[in-house]
């Protein structure tokens, strides 16, 4: 017998059990036909295969309360910030101690919070729920997920922080610790602080909203809103009313300021290359507002003219081209030393991350200091970027399975960051030790890394390259973050309106200029504080996310279907060894009401069976077939048109070929 047969052989069985198992329910149904038309459309929630999106009808409009609340709230914002920057940092500055003193611990908690509840559901009997309809394959390879894993995790980040942030640790060691600055245990342990804001918890947040999201739109067929996702813990009239609104609203908000803050980011870093190559004497306000000019009308253009494939090409080569300077890093830089440091580092950050969990206010004012200039203001950037990063993800991985999903999110971007973190920080943290090239403490952020390109030889050509990074970089970034608030404007329209994208573009140009107008000494400062205070709501939407996302998945039809096998499985075997000894075998058969199967389970009950109810564009009930697929008013899913339906009314008119047709 080969090794082949065996798997061969359980997966036939598997289908002639479900086979068996429909057969039966079917003939059940029969007996009682007053229990089965109570279940919609005749099918029994344990045998629903799932909903996608696209199987389902919809109506597409902009929701004008929220476009309009958000658009004014924020449109008003970047006037207010552009006339009078120093009254915007002053309330900023007032909101941002507030949410450190008084919800500093939420973001510290929520991010341990996350991470330990997507392992628990990972590991449990959810874990083997698809992310969409039952028997559906994944919809990309796991090379190409992988790689657009990556893609997801790869960006500015890399080449902002990735020098710095190490670099500054290492200098100033992080509170509570007590090492001394620019020693081995200090190198170590920045690089392990690092990986701690870029690794697990992180990748938890976006797996979080991304996993809630791709559950809701292709398991069970809703709209890819956040407000989608609460539908049965608020009511379907309230997730689509005035509670469901509010988290979208706070969705895009949080969306606006995390992704601006990233654009901000991007130009400073941008002006600093143009700096190098241009020669000119210091970077200013007006020229970082010129280049947030000049990218946001490159980013207008491939809005409005549908250039988005070639978007995705330029994406493509950007992460190449990411991959490629980080390389040149490894290549030209003290390859021996990273060789060395990248698992001395990793080991560290696996050790001590229990440790840096439990850092918190109550460790002293200067622990406080550190937490709200860094890892607060990480968690809350992670927060902010959710929808964004969690939208995208989901899109990606519908067919996954939602252990495959959890674990792959969290632990492939974070290894591969690991790698290029543990590169760039390595090699500014070696060459400022040795004392080469002009790599320091003192300087800002978006001037480590050109002293670090500056610091190793044959890369005088390399800045440019870099520039050109970040500007696809910007234009990229604000095209898809444009397009996913679009989407939460439009009731979920997957292909929003262009001028809503356009709008919410300009927007964002906007409150990254105004956040960089509010940096005293350094626009960081402008960037992280309406980050934190921005990401706030949406934290408390993520404590909901996981309440309502565990509570739908306990009535999940696969659950549903596990909780009948186990309850019959046990019954029957305690039953048979019982009367037979080991001669014995399963069968299915009917049996007395409340004696079988689900007998502690109302599969009546609206938590189980409201959800596959199938409606119209206008939310009136029409009749659905799950087994061929077939809408009993005759709507087809590809043309979005209603067409001719097959009945068996011997009484209704034959067309001319003999087929009885009604419409």
């Amino acid at each position: 017998m080969s090794e082949e047969q065996p798997p061969r052989r359980s997966q036939r069985l598997g289908e002639e059990t479900r086979r068996v198992s429909r057969q039966a329910g079917q003939a059940l149904g029969q007996l009682n036909p007053i229990s089965r038309a109570r279940y919609p459309h005749d099918t029994h929630p344990a045998l629903v295969p799932g909903i996608g999106i696209d199987e389902q009808r919809r109506r597409y409009s902009i929701d004008w309360f929220i476009f309009a609340i958000t658009g004014v709230l924020t449109v008003a914002f970047v006037i207010w910030g552009v006339t009078n920057p120093a009254s915007v940092g002053e309330v900023a500055g007032i909101a941002y101690d507030w949410t450190m003193v008084h919800a500093g611990w939420l973001f510290n908690a929520l991010a341990i919070v996350v991470l330990v509840f997507l392992l628990i559901l990972a590991a449990t009997r959810y874990g083997r729920i698809p992310l969409g309809k039952d028997g559906e394959q994944p919809e990309y390879s796991t090379f190409a997920w992988i790689a657009m894993l990556f893609a997801a995790g790869i960006g500015i980040g890399v080449l902002f922080w990735g020098p710095a942030e190490p670099l500054a640790y290492f200098y100033n060691v992080p509170a509570p610790l007590e090492h001394e600055p620019e020693s081995n245990q200090a190198l170590h342990s920045a690089m392990a602080q690092t990986y701690f804001h870029w690794g697990l918890h992180a990748w938890g947040i976006y797996a979080l909203v991304g996993g809630a999201v791709a559950y809701a739109a292709y398991r069970r067929g809703r709209v890819p809103l956040m407000s989608a996702i609460f539908e049965k813990m608020f009511g379907k009239k309230h997730s689509e009313g005035f509670a469901g609104k509010m988290i979208d609203m706070f969705a895009i908000i949080a969306t606006l300021f995390g992704t601006a803050a990233a654009l901000g980011i991007a130009v400073m870093q941008i002006g600093e290359g143009v700096v190098i190559v241009a020669g000119a004497s210091e970077l200013t306000n007006t020229m970082m507002i010129g280049i947030i000019a000049v990218l946001s009308a490159c980013f207008v253009v491939s809005a409005v003219s549908g250039i988005s494939r070639g978007i995705r090409y330029l994406s493509s080569i950007n992460i190449v081209l990411t991959i490629g300077v980080i390389a040149v890093f490894f290549f030209a830089g003290p390859t021996l030393f990273l060789l060395n440091l990248l698992p001395s580092a990793f080991m560290e950050y696996l050790g001590t991350m229990f440790q840096m969990m439990g850092r918190s206010a109550s460790w002293g004012q200067e622990t406080l200091d550190f937490q709200s200039a860094w890892t607060v203001y990480y968690w809350a950037w992670w927060i902010s970027w959710s929808p964004f990063v969690g939208i995208f993800i989901a899109r990606v991985s519908r067919g996954r399975t939602i252990r495959q999903f959890i674990l792959g999110v969290i632990l492939v971007p974070s290894s591969l960051l690991f790698v290029a973190y543990g590169v760039m920080g390595g090699v500014s943290m070696w060459l400022a030790r040795e004392g080469q090239g002009n790599v320091s403490p003192d300087l800002s952020a978006p001037e480590v890394l050109f002293s670090v390109i500056d610091a190793l030889p044959y890369l005088q050509w390399l800045p440019i390259v870099v520039v050109v990074i970040l500007a696809i970089f910007f234009i990229t970034s604000a095209d898809s973050a444009s397009v996913v608030m679009g989407i939460l404007t439009t009731r979920g329209d997957q292909d929003p309106n262009k001028l809503v994208v356009v709008f919410w573009g300009l927007v964002m140009a906007g409150v990254a200029t105004v956040m960089l107008l509010l940096g005293e000494g350094t626009a960081l400062q402008g960037l992280q504080s309406l980050v934190i205070v921005t990401a706030l709501p949406f934290a408390l939407v993520l404590i909901l996310i996981m309440i309502a996302w565990s509570r739908e998945l306990a009535t999940d039809p696969h659950a549903l279907r596990e909780k009948y096998a186990d309850l019959a499985v046990s019954n029957a075997v305690l039953d048979g060894v019982e009367r037979y000894g080991d001669d014995f075998a399963l069968e299915v058969v009917p049996t007395h009401p409340g004696e079988g199967a689900g007998a502690e389970v109302d599969s009546e009950h609206d938590d189980y069976t409201e959800w596959y109810q199938r409606t119209d564009e206008d939310g009136a009930p029409v009749g659905y077939d799950f087994a061929t697929g077939e809408w009993a008013d005759g709507w087809d899913p590809e043309t979005g048109e209603i067409g001719t339906v097959v009945t068996e009314d011997p009484k209704a008119e034959q067309d001319p070929e003999g087929q009885t047709t009604k419409r």
